[in-house]
């Protein structure tokens, strides 16, 4: 994989998640794909599995907004870092690691994130 590659795939996994129709869902993934939502938990394990448990509470497209850049690619594994900003929940840090098969696939991802700290005025 190259950083253009791995970046377009990320444009997909956004306008996936903007548009929330399964089959946009479910082409960004390897049948036997991988998905943990934090690195601690068992992840949801195949293709189909992923685009049900992604529906289950989807985002509205204008509930938040995103940027996630490749910061490391090295053969079929990327590492991908950004913000993400909900309107009603804060804004969060994210970290990827991705997995893509051959045909530029993830294969498994896991993600890494962190709410960052609520400001209010007054707190210098």
């Amino acid at each position: 994989m190259e950083l253009e590659a791995v970046q377009a795939w990320l444009n997909a996994y956004l306008e996936a998640w903007r548009g929330n129709e399964p089959e946009a869902i479910g082409a960004l993934f390897s049948e036997d794909a991988t998905y943990a939502y934090n690195p601690w938990d068992e992840p949801v394990r195949r293709r189909e599995a992923i685009v049900v448990d992604w529906l289950k509470e989807p985002d509205e497209p204008d509930a938040w907004r995103a940027e996630y850049r490749p910061i490391l690619v090295e053969g079929r594994r990327a590492v991908v870092t950004g913000v993400t900003r909900y309107v009603d929940d804060g804004t969060y840090s994210n970290l990827f690691v991705i997995d893509f098969d051959d045909e530029g696939k993830c294969r498994a991802f896991t993600e890494w994130y962190m709410r960052h700290p609520e400001v209010t005025p007054g707190d210098g």
